[in-house]
């Protein structure tokens, strides 16, 4: 009985003295030391432009950032800062077919960003993350843009929050 006992209270100590911390978005934020983030604009600087690319990031970012931690987004000062911009938007031909022509054309969409980290400088970095689509070159541009816009913005937004705020 008294070996019950001891067990019991081994356990209702491991309960209340261990924390086991997790998060399920992939965020690694301390929230007693970092509250506010700014999220400057990203102006399209390629040489080709899409003028809807640079608010579909945009908002893409503000929203993934909103979802997935508790940081109060701020215009002025603030803890952690990004900002940057779109620095290239290009296509090219893929996966050539006998007769020499492109079945395939693929979206290329760069973007160079400033993370800035005013707790810990360490962690502050500037970095160009890319990601592409591929489409068949039988459709048009203009008939595809906007999705795969969509698309590439939310695997760049996914790239930079996991190699920023997410410390990966």
């Amino acid at each position: 009985m008294a070996g019950l006992a001891l067990a019991c209270a081994v356990l209702m100590w491991g309960a209340t003295a261990c924390k086991i911390r997790y998060t399920l978005n992939g965020s690694s934020i301390d929230y007693n030391v970092y509250h506010t983030i700014s999220v400057g604009e990203f102006p399209i600087r390629a040489a080709l432009v899409y003028p809807p690319l640079q608010q579909t990031f945009e908002n893409e970012l503000l929203n993934y950032i909103s979802r997935n931690t508790r940081l109060q987004t701020t215009d002025g000062a603030s803890d952690l800062r990004l900002e940057g911009e779109i620095t290239g938007y290009s296509l090219s031909p893929q996966a050539v077919t006998e007769d020499a022509y492109a079945s395939q054309t693929r979206l290329t969409i760069s973007v160079r960003v400033k993370y800035t980290d005013d707790k810990n400088p360490d962690k502050s970095m500037d970095q160009t993350f890319s990601a592409y689509r591929d489409f068949p070159a039988t459709e048009m541009l203009t008939d595809v843009q906007d999705q795969l816009c969509q698309e590439i913005s939310e695997e760049l937004v996914e790239l930079i929050f996991n190699s920023t705020l997410g410390d990966w």
